[in-house]
């Protein structure tokens, strides 16, 4: 039971999860076997079938957590490597950032609506396509539940790094701008990864996208408030 009250008993099985997933990916190749997407299985499988409490490994979890600020922050490398690029783009970048905003945020209250979910869980859905510090702190205001808000960013980030390439290529996206702020608005960090293996001006792009992606929901949330508190 020390074990498992020691913080480092949720860092070393998140790792060892990943790194699994990681070699799994390597040797296949294969789009589903992506190592978040296998880590995560991996670990809730082994708190499952051990019946260890989610306390205990939340203790590592929020080790993890914390560093991801700073992870996000890293982001701005490749950025300031392509700024010549970025002042030349910025008005379809800004543009495209406030039109994805409006878009992830409409679609996601159409399909809650459809499907008929819970108002709760629709306000936890909303921050889904924006990086996990910020989309927090949205939920927080919306009065969303965060842990699933982190998992609908984290689903949402994988579903990017896996279908990117393959929706550029249908429907003929071939900029590297556009390729890249679509990532970036889309599907955030778990995208941009992807992004990246694309191409040096693809990361770039992705990793600003997050950036206005992220204010730019920030700036509707209090439109989004009162519209879910008035019509839904």
């Amino acid at each position: 039971m020390e074990i498992l009250n020691n913080p480092l008993f949720g860092l070393t099985i998140s790792f060892l999860a990943f790194e699994i997933g990681k070699y799994l990916f390597k040797k296949t190749n294969f789009p589903l076997f992506n190592p978040l997407l296998i880590g995560s299985a991996l670990v809730i499988g082994f708190l499952y079938f051990f019946s260890i409490p989610l306390e205990y490994f939340a203790k590592g979890g929020d080790m993890i957590e914390f560093f991801l600020i700073p992870g996000t922050v890293l982001l701005a490398v490749p950025l300031y490597k392509q700024l010549p690029l970025l002042k030349k783009y910025y008005v379809p970048i800004l543009v495209g950032g406030l039109v994805g905003a409006i878009t992830t945020i409409t679609s996601t209250i159409v399909l809650s609506k459809i499907l008929g979910i819970d108002k709760l869980l629709l306000i936890s859905f909303i921050p889904k396509s924006i990086t996990t510090p910020i989309g927090m702190e949205v939920s927080k205001t919306l009065g969303g539940i965060q842990a699933i808000t982190i998992f609908s960013i984290v689903l949402t980030g994988i579903c990017g790094n896996i279908f990117a390439v393959g929706v550029c290529k249908f429907f003929k996206v071939k900029h590297p701008v556009a390729k890249g702020v679509a990532i970036g608005i889309s599907s955030h960090a778990g995208g941009t990864t992807k992004a990246m293996e694309m191409g040096e001006v693809e990361g770039a792009m992705s990793a600003l996208s997050i950036v206005v992606a992220g204010v730019m929901t920030l700036l509707l949330t209090g439109i989004i408030k009162n519209f879910v508190l008035i019509y839904l």
